[in-house]
């Protein structure tokens, strides 16, 4: 006799239930004043890209969030800059929960809080939704990658722009996804510097879509029928071949953008490929896209920055405890006195 049972599962080991996303809501709520702000917020993204805003949109922070009281440590310098230069670059802080892997490693704050391959994904999504509304009632805005298709149920009220990454740029699921989200989406170029992908992807976001999704109440499976994203946009961030910052890229990169019909709104990634992945690199990148734009160009509207409170990186230690303190781990990153100073040259050097 056939033993249906071995058609389905037959490689999970355990399945277990997760709040619905309203349930997430209701416990940690978005108090109205902050709401207010995240709304203003986008605007004013939206407003960079569309180039009705001549500041640059700066998205700064750690590569990866993996202690919240240090990305509150972060977000609390931070502020105090934002304010500095905002006459001429808008900044979004950094505040990423989700890492795609190569192979293996860790997946982020959202998927495995406590560092332990324990995967208590109920506290990570906890604990990333609660920061997010901590950093916002700063005053601070709040950027992210979105990776897994539910994950913006349950923190997207509390994020300002998004970014599709290299890795999944060209999936159709993260096209859909970001057709249904309501802030300002960049899509990465591939990891070997092909920027058409990206561009076909911030194409197909703008379209309408229709998708499977959880719905916010009851945490049913439904079919989600988009409007399509109107306000998607490319990143450079360098590839296998090399950096992709300079004007010559950029040049590059505008022309494929017209002959797409789509609006020449570029923001550079100054670490990944365009650094080596040597985040000290990061002053000179930014230090060329001031440069470009004081030399005319009208494309560029942004550019990130991956910084921590101390720079490099850490592998992770079975004693967590003796993890250093403000330090990446994940992509290295340049420590906050150095991120302080590149961005205080870049603002007097934009005036």
């Amino acid at each position: 006799m056939v033993q249906k049972n071995q058609l389905f599962n037959s490689n999970i080991n355990k399945i277990e239930a997760l709040s619905t996303p309203l349930a997430m809501r209701e416990a940690l709520p978005l108090p109205d004043e902050v709401a207010e702000m995240i709304i203003k917020a986008r605007q004013d993204v939206r407003d960079n890209m569309w180039h009705k805003d001549d500041r640059l949109l700066a998205i700064v922070g750690p590569c990866s969030i993996h202690d919240t009281e240090q990305a509150l440590e972060y977000a609390r310098r931070l502020v105090k800059l934002r304010e500095e230069v905002k006459d001429t670059i808008n900044i979004v802080m950094r505040v990423y929960f989700e890492k795609p892997r190569t192979v293996l490693g860790w997946k982020g704050l959202i998927y495995d809080p406590h560092i332990d391959d324990s995967f208590d994904m109920l506290t990570g999504l906890q604990k990333a939704r609660k920061l997010l509304i901590e950093i916002n009632a700063m005053e601070l805005p709040c950027a992210t990658e979105m990776l897994d298709p539910m994950v913006p149920q349950y923190i997207a009220d509390l994020v300002s722009w998004t970014a599709i990454g290299a890795r999944t740029t060209e999936s159709q699921t993260h096209r859909q996804m970001a057709s249904g989200l309501s802030m300002p989406v960049g899509f990465k170029n591939s990891t070997n510097g092909d920027f058409t992908v990206a561009i076909n992807a911030a194409q197909a976001a703008r379209k309408t879509q229709s998708f499977l999704g959880i719905s916010q109440d009851e945490g049913k499976v439904c079919i989600f029928h988009t409007n399509g994203n109107p306000d998607t946009h490319l990143i450079l961030r360098g590839g296998s071949d090399g950096p992709n910052y300079s004007a010559e890229h950029v040049v590059m990169a505008e022309a494929v953008l017209e002959k797409a019909g789509m609006t020449k709104s570029i923001m550079i990634d100054c670490n990944h490929a365009n650094s080596d992945k040597d985040p000290y690199k990061q002053p000179e990148i930014l230090e060329n896209i001031v440069q470009q734009k004081k030399d005319g160009n009208k494309s560029i509207i942004g550019f990130m920055v991956e910084s921590h409170i101390n720079g490099g990186n850490q592998s992770i230690t079975k004693d967590l405890s003796k993890l250093k303190h403000g330090v990446s781990i994940t992509d290295a990153c340049i420590d906050w006195e150095a991120t302080e100073q590149m961005l205080k040259d870049a603002a007097k050097n934009l005036v």
